[in-house]
């Protein structure tokens, strides 16, 4: 799987923009790269992309749409 990071800017604060939804080809299976250590148990996916600092991109979950994005 791939691994992909947010982007930043040279201060580190990340680089946000406004996508329209006519733009969106596919939406994509994201799995928070954690390490070793234990998540926290009040941890909902509401929080996940805020508290993860790189995500896998589960490539195995729809291989049809994959093959269209990479």
């Amino acid at each position: 799987m791939w691994i992909i990071e947010p982007d930043g800017d040279p201060t580190g604060l990340p680089i946000r923009e406004i996508i329209h939804l006519d733009t969106i080809v596919c939406d994509a299976h994201l799995i928070g790269v954690y390490g070793e250590a234990f998540l926290p148990r009040g941890l909902t996916f509401n929080h996940s992309l805020d508290i993860f600092r790189a995500y896998y991109v589960n490539e195995y979950i729809d291989h049809h749409t994959y093959e269209i994005a990479y």
